[in-house]
């Protein structure tokens, strides 16, 4: 046998591998419904990195498992009626509201879905500045007699999470229930960080995607939600996690500009629905499952005047449709004047493409406020290229130079807003486990109108010349990185 017909051998089993390859590809990608852009990402991962690729699908790829599916979808039904009832009581207690035609569309969206009732008579607090935020929280947290519930995708271990962890094992040797549910990829935070605060009585556990390392492992499906409910009555939820970089000017991101809100009111209700359902969802131990204690939903006996009306609503992926982005796409289509975005990640999908498009040349005005650095570099580089995309549409894109811009806020016309965990990207969409807020209120409104025009201030308008300045190699980079958006 000659050399030429070894590599003849080899090359036909070479063809063949790759035959192969592409067939269990094929196979593997339309195991399950996805979408199109999802589907065309995964195969080129699959093809063209054979073997390696299949890797990367087995923890990232793979759907979310049905036993999961099921923890969330059926052990939460058991009393959320009744949390309803009290909340629809509770809103008798306030004169009949006029809202405006585009906000009574965005509530008839979400009049169905039981988990995120409409609740009335609440009161919300921004913070944009890490360190004001934390010590407000800190400073609700010391106050609290009863119970303290913590959720958190990124708890770092340093100087602010050694901090956090400290009171919360203070208030938990007073006495006071602790729990706590954190993602371990987020901030890389083992589970030995919280060995003081499982030995001072508080309870801790990691979410439950990160459970079965091998066998049921999404590596894919992150825990993004941020939410604190105190004895029952103030909920905090918002786009802050728990580290030195979120409330420290530091030299990689500067200063950290995020936004995140501290509600008092039957609103926080949900968010302590959303808490017992992820804790629930995630326990290894029977004793360990946490009811839906009439402790645990507190109406407040002293607020003041304001009556912010709002919905406080859940999606991830166990859920069958993508709910929180559809609360988008209703606002963005019934706005007439304005819609105005902040945002780290801007990497939308079809959908929110087009009703952006559509806005834009329907004559909204559109804007959207991006960072000037990445912290991931592939999601910079495919938010960059959304951002040309939308410059040249009509929409007007800010790049806010203060530091960088974390915050996940969405307003239109004078009297809808939307803020919480959610980024305008695919992962926020169908991957990770949010939160979000949809205030029916023009203060609300006006209030984070008026933080992005502050922020306007430090940020420079994306101009052609910007994009035509672009060197090859970097929209090559924004090309390539917008092909795997739908996996990054």
């Amino acid at each position: 046998m000659d050399l030429r017909t070894d590599l003849t051998i080899l090359y036909q089993i070479f063809l063949g591998l790759i035959f192969i390859n592409t067939v269990v590809a094929f196979i593997t990608v339309f195991r399950r419904p996805r979408s199109i852009t999802s589907i065309l990402a995964w195969m080129m991962t699959l093809v063209f990195v054979p073997g390696l690729g299949f890797i990367l699908y087995a923890f990232c790829g793979r759907g979310i498992d049905r036993e999961t599916v099921y923890l969330f979808s059926e052990l939460h039904q058991k009393r959320i009626k009744e949390i309803n009832e009290m909340i629809e009581e509770n809103n008798k207690n306030y004169a009949p509201k006029t809202y405006p035609y585009e906000a009574v569309l965005l509530k008839k969206y979400f009049a169905d879905m039981e988990e995120s009732p409409l609740t009335r008579g609440n009161h919300v607090e921004f913070f944009t500045d890490g360190k004001e935020k934390f010590t407000h929280l800190f400073a609700d947290i010391k106050k609290a007699v009863d119970s303290i519930h913590v959720e958190y995708y990124a708890f770092f271990d340093d100087k602010i999470g050694n901090d956090f962890l400290n009171l919360l094992v203070k208030k938990a040797r007073e006495g006071v229930e602790v729990r706590l549910v954190f993602d371990p990829w987020g901030g890389r935070t083992n589970v030995r960080f919280f060995k003081p605060l499982k030995e001072a009585g508080g309870k801790v556990i990691p979410f439950i995607t990160s459970r079965n390392l091998i066998r049921k492992t999404r590596l894919n499906y992150h825990l993004h939600r941020k939410i604190v409910v105190i004895d029952g009555e103030i909920g905090w939820t918002g786009g802050f996690n728990v580290g030195d970089q979120y409330v420290e000017t530091t030299e990689k991101f500067g200063y950290w500009r995020d936004t995140h809100a501290r509600i008092v009111g039957t609103a926080s209700f949900s968010l302590q629905e959303i808490f017992i359902r992820d804790w629930n969802a995630s326990i290894r131990n029977k004793e360990d499952l946490l009811e839906y204690e009439e402790r645990y939903f507190v109406i407040p006996t002293q607020i003041d005047n304001t009556d912010v009306t709002m919905h406080v609503v859940a999606d991830g992926p166990e859920s069958t449709e993508q709910i929180i982005e559809g609360g988008f796409i209703k606002m963005i289509v019934a706005a007439k004047e304005r819609i105005w975005i902040q945002t780290p990640y801007l990497i939308p999908d079809d959908s929110m493409s087009s009703a952006l498009q559509i806005a834009v040349r329907s004559g909204v005005d559109v804007r959207i406020m991006i960072p000037c650095m990445p912290d991931h570099p592939f999601i910079y580089r495919a938010t960059q290229y959304y951002a040309n995309l939308f410059q040249r549409i009509g929409v007007k894109v800010y790049i806010y130079n203060g530091g960088f811009i974390h915050a996940k806020t969405m307003i239109t016309d004078d009297a809808i807003a939307s803020f919480g965990t959610t980024n305008q990207d695919i992962r926020s969409y169908d991957l990770n486990f949010e939160v979000s807020a949809f205030a029916y209120d023009e203060k609300i409104n006006s209030e984070l109108a008026s933080i992005f025009e502050d922020d306007m201030k430090h940020s420079t308008l994306l101009t052609k010349d910007m994009i035509d300045e672009q060197s090859n190699w970097l929209k090559f980079k924004q090309n390539f990185s917008r092909l795997l958006s739908p996996i990054l």
